[in-house]
């Protein structure tokens, strides 16, 4: 499923015109103004029961080795996003 395929799932279950459904899930999924995206950039977690968790995981600094040349890299410390799917949603697709 793309977007375009979720925002026509989301417009027939809801009623709703296809032009507002995407404004709908352009406001939950648009990357780096979404909501779901700037809750996780203020450090919040994104809990909806029964779906899954998406959370902020922090990812301490390494040393890698490139593989071409086997020369040492830094690499540098990172926050990752995360998700945990819930119950519900487990259950749902066993």
């Amino acid at each position: 499923m793309n977007k375009n395929d979720l925002v026509a799932a989301v417009s027939d279950q809801t009623g709703l015109s296809k032009a507002d459904a995407t404004k709908a899930v352009d406001a939950i999924f648009d990357v780096p103004n979404g909501i779901l995206a700037a809750a996780l950039k203020g450090g919040d977690e994104v809990r909806l029961v029964g779906f899954g968790n998406f959370v902020v995981a922090e990812r301490a600094a390494s040393e890698g080795r490139n593989p071409r040349t086997g020369e040492k890299i830094d690499i540098p410390a990172s926050k990752q996003p995360k998700f945990k799917a819930g119950k519900g949603l487990k259950d749902a697709v066993n």
